[in-house]
C-alpha cells in the first residue's frame, strides 16, 4: 500500500510540477469552488473571521475575498507537487528572496535565527527553497501517528534539507539547533490558549497567542527576524522584513508585550495580502483562564 500510494503520488506530482501553471490554477479554482461554494466546509468560519478583521466590508465583498483565499489555499495544496522535483539547479526559477542579506548578516552573529512568520502564501515551499539556497532550516511540526505517512510526508521535505522537531518538549532541541546556527521557523498566527498562550489581540480583536517565541528568544539570545512569503506573477516571494528586539530578562508581562508586537507585525502582512492568508483557521477563540 505504501509503495502504491507513493508511486501514484509521485506520478501526479510530476504532471502538476512539469505541466503549465494554468493547469494548477484551474484545478485549484475548481477545488476551491467545491470546498467553498458546494460543500461549504468552514465557509462560515471564513466569513466570520473576515467580519472580525474587516468589519467595514459588506457580505458580498467578504464572500469574494473568502473565495479568493480558498483558491490560494487550494493552489497551495497542489503546489506540494513541487517537493519531489525541486533541486539546487531549478529552485531559483520559482522563488525570489527579498532582503536576503539581512538574514545573512544576522546569521553571522553565531546565535542562529528565530524566524517569525505566518500561514501566508506557501510557507512549506518557502522553507524548502531556503534549504536549497543553503540556509540551515529547522521547523517545529506535529507528526502523524502512522509511521509510513510520516516517512512519506516529512521525507519529501527532509530530502531538501529541512529538519523537523516535534513540538512536545522541544525546548532543548531548539536551543541546540540555534546554538548550531540554524534558522528556526515559528509560525505565530494560530490560536493558542493558556497556559502556553497569552491574552493578545489580532486585528483589534481579543485572542490567544503562543508566548514561546518570545521566551525562546530571551533564553537563547537568538535574534528574531520577521519574514513572510506570498505569490506574485507566478513566483513565490520570500521577504525578510526586520529584526524585532526581545529583552533578555523576560517576565510574563514582557512576554505578553513582545508577543503582541509580533502579532501587530504579522497583521501588517495579512493586510498586504489578505487573499493569501489562511482564514479557515479559528483564530479568534475565547481566551479562558481556568
Amino acid at each position: 500500500m505504501r509503495i502504491l500510494i507513493g508511486s501514484l503520488g509521485r506520478a501526479i506530482s510530476f504532471i502538476l510540477f512539469y505541466g503549465p501553471g494554468g493547469l494548477r490554477r484551474t484545478l485549484g479554482n475548481f477545488l476551491a469552488f467545491l470546498w467553498f461554494d458546494v460543500f461549504r466546509i468552514r465557509r462560515q468560519v471564513v466569513l466570520n473571521n473576515l467580519h472580525i478583521a474587516y468589519p467595514e466590508l459588506g457580505r458580498s465583498a467578504r464572500v469574494r475575498l473568502g473565495r479568493r483565499s480558498l483558491q490560494s489555499l487550494a493552489l497551495g495544496f497542489l503546489e506540494y507537487s513541487f517537493l519531489p522535483w525541486l533541486t539546487v539547479e531549478n529552485y531559483e526559477s520559482y522563488f525570489t528572496f527579498e532582503n536576503a542579506e539581512l538574514l545573512d548578516q544576522i546569521l553571522k552573529r553565531g546565535k542562529g535565527v528565530l524566524l517569525l512568520t505566518l500561514h501566508l502564501g506557501h510557507g512549506d515551499l518557502a522553507c524548502a527553497a531556503m534549504s536549497l539556497h543553503g540556509w540551515p532550516m529547522v521547523m517545529v511540526s506535529k507528526f502523524f501517528k502512522l509511521k509510513w505517512l510520516n516517512d512519506l510526508w516529512f521525507g519529501m521535505r527532509e530530502r531538501l534539507g529541512t529538519r523537523f522537531i516535534a513540538p512536545r518538549d522541544s525546548s532543548f532541541a531548539l536551543l541546540r539547533a540555534l546554538k548550531g546556527g540554524a534558522v528556526v521557523v515559528i509560525p505565530l498566527d494560530q490560536f493558542t490558549g493558556p497556559p502556553i498562550g497569552v491574552r493578545s489581540t489580532f486585528f483589534g480583536a481579543e485572542t490567544g497567542t503562543a508566548a514561546g517565541l518570545a521566551v525562546m528568544a530571551a533564553r537563547s539570545g537568538a535574534p528574531v527576524l520577521a519574514a513572510y512569503t506570498y505569490r506574485e506573477n507566478g513566483r513565490h516571494i520570500v521577504k525578510y522584513v526586520r529584526e524585532i528586539p526581545v529583552p533578555k530578562d523576560i517576565t510574563v508581562a514582557t512576554a505578553a508585550l513582545v508577543t503582541q508586537e509580533f502579532n501587530d507585525e504579522l497583521e501588517k502582512y495579512v493586510r498586504l495580502h489578505p487573499d493569501q492568508w489562511m482564514w479557515i483557521h479559528r483564530r479568534w477563540k475565547r481566551f479562558v483562564v481556568s
